[in-house]
């Protein structure tokens, strides 16, 4: 796979998102478990709605939890990792290990096309899309560029809360959580899988979703 060197990210996010992930990387695994629910079931029902693939894309890395499994469930495929932050990565090349083989580590924003040949046979936002506010639209516009066609986008994320103090809470923590992304994704790409689950009893619902790329 032909790669592109990734821009620098903005200014901008340098000092929002990425200051706060360079403090959160190490204690990113040990935290974020109690919250970011559906990420291995996504990849289970990526193996069940589409061939092997070859060429695989993840917007929004972080630390590599998504890579490893990636990488021990499709074994074959090529998979790109491409993250903001300079510490997530860091943890993430030293969580791959042998398997880094199979996997090539960006650093950049998503503010344009990646470019690569061949494109990718998948695309994985996992937690991504509702940080990435403004703008989130945009990358998934990027993302319909990168995928091949019949190609599949995979999303798991927050969804939306009835609790405007939890709201309010996750927007302090970079994340927009107002149900504004399964009404997108259904319009852009033809569903394969639409799934709502509850967190909590209900503090907030997180979406697993899976479209194809029409031709």
């Amino acid at each position: 796979m032909t790669q592109r060197t990734t821009p620098e990210p903005t200014v901008q996010r340098l000092t929002s998102v990425e200051r706060y992930y360079r403090w959160h990387a190490r204690l990113y695994d040990a935290t974020r478990w109690s919250f970011l629910f559906g990420r291995a079931a996504l990849i289970r029902a990526i193996a069940l709605h589409s061939r092997p693939p070859r060429h695989i894309l993840e917007i929004g890395c972080g630390t590599g939890h998504n890579l490893v499994t990636l990488a021990h469930t499709f074994p074959a495929a090529h998979i790109v990792g491409l993250d903001l932050s300079a510490e997530m990565l860091a943890v993430a090349r030293k969580k791959l290990g042998r398997l880094a083989s199979h996997v090539s580590l960006l650093h950049g924003a998503y503010d344009s096309s990646l470019q690569m040949t061949p494109v990718f046979d998948v695309i994985l936002f996992s937690y991504s899309l509702t940080m990435i506010n403004p703008g989130w639209e945009e990358a998934l516009a990027r993302a319909s560029s990168d995928l091949a066609y019949g190609g599949l986008i995979a999303v798991v994320d927050f969804h939306d809360s009835p609790v405007p103090l939890f709201k309010k809470w996750m927007r302090l923590n970079h994340v927009s959580i107002e149900g504004h992304l399964l009404p997108k994704l259904e319009v852009c790409y033809r569903r394969r899988l639409t799934e709502l689950h509850r967190a909590y009893g209900g503090l907030w619902t997180y979406v697993q979703f899976i479209g194809e790329k029409p031709a």
